[in-house]
């Protein structure tokens, strides 16, 4: 019975190095994978949806300035009071 337990023991040590090589081998092939992806796009002048976000947010705050500087221009044309 020793005999049959030292079997399982390798098998199950065995499994294990081979789930800890399977697990390295898929995170570097997602991290290649990503870096290629990274460089494509970038390669294309694609933008990330972080520096989407910040330029639409830009936007939006000088369009609310605007429409803010048009409502003051409109009151003076309209003689408004005058500081």
């Amino acid at each position: 019975m020793q005999t049959r337990n030292k079997v399982f023991d390798d098998i199950s040590q065995l499994m294990t190095n081979a789930m800890g090589v399977a697990q390295g081998a898929r995170e570097e092939a997602e991290t290649a994978m990503k870096s290629m992806i990274d460089r494509w796009l970038a390669e294309r002048d694609f933008v990330t949806r972080e520096e989407f976000d910040a330029v639409r947010a830009m936007a939006q705050k000088a369009r609310e300035e605007n429409e803010a500087l048009k409502a003051r221009l409109d009151a003076l044309e309209q003689g408004g009071p005058q500081g």
